[in-house]
């Protein structure tokens, strides 16, 4: 059962509840998507024009995973991010009952909310911060967040972080890139931050990638290997940018593939 507006989407999977909250949305040069050779897309967008992308971050709550947050957006970043703290509240999850944050990789429209806009601490009884071992060092270098430090908590591939969310590996796009697997016993969600950034063309051309994935070629092989094994279980996808609403799910499209968002 789903439930929908126009920055939260609740699914309810037996005892379970998976949230999707809008935090804003990032305007980005159409160039960053690439093509194998590592040109530009034309058909990215109208030329001059930007990519606009969708910034979601998610939360678990049921036996044992109540105070989950995957990603917490872009706090104040950029202008058109930080949103997180407003969605929460559409959603009736008070931000400080967040006591574990696992983070796919420390770009910064995916740490920075761990302070809002206005430079308040937005999880109050945050008590771990998990994430990929190779992504310490990128948090770091970000000084504001340095007083978080005591709370980080590294994380490998094949990891329980909490009940019944693991850690998967998904290299390519950051150092440690990580996802995080959910399984309610009814429904199977990975949570895959930046597998995917400009959705409707990366689902029909799965070997278009993005400018900022550090290995484009590992990025590519990765977010190949999610498409199929989606489609093939029927897993939900839950991504940091996919368009609203942020979770749906992974057909096969003849040779590439399709995506049909939560409804």
């Amino acid at each position: 059962m789903t439930s929908r507006s126009s920055t939260v989407l609740g699914i309810t999977s037996g005892a379970w509840r998976v949230w999707s909250l809008s935090d804003g949305t990032l305007e980005m040069p159409a160039d960053l998507l690439r093509d194998p050779q590592d040109n530009p897309v034309p058909q990215a967008a109208p030329a001059g024009a930007p990519l606009r992308l969708s910034v979601n971050c998610f939360a678990l709550a049921g036996p044992g995973v109540d105070g989950v947050l995957i990603d917490s957006g872009g706090g104040g970043w950029a202008p058109t991010v930080g949103r997180l703290e407003r969605t929460m509240a559409d959603a009736g999850i008070d931000p400080a009952s967040i006591t574990l944050l696992a983070l796919t990789h420390t770009h910064q429209d995916h740490v920075h909310g761990l302070l809002t806009p206005d430079g308040r601490v937005l999880f109050p009884n945050l008590q771990a911060i998990v994430m990929p071992e190779a992504a310490v060092e990128g948090f770091f270098a970000e000084a504001r967040l340095a007083r978080f430090g005591p709370l980080l908590k590294p994380v490998r591939h094949g990891e329980l972080v909490a009940e019944r969310l693991r850690a998967v590996a998904l290299p390519g796009h950051a150092p440690g890139h990580t996802g995080y697997a959910f399984d309610t016993g009814e429904d199977r969600f990975l949570f895959f931050g930046d597998v995917v950034h400009v959705p409707a063309l990366q689902f029909g051309n799965p070997a278009f990638s993005w400018g900022y994935d550090d290995d484009q070629p590992t990025a590519r092989a990765t977010r190949l290997k999610v498409f199929a094994d989606a489609a093939e279980a029927g897993t939900w996808i839950a991504g940091a940018h996919l368009g609203w609403p942020g979770i749906g799910r992974v057909v096969r499209a003849g040779a590439a593939y399709g995506y049909q968002p939560a409804a």
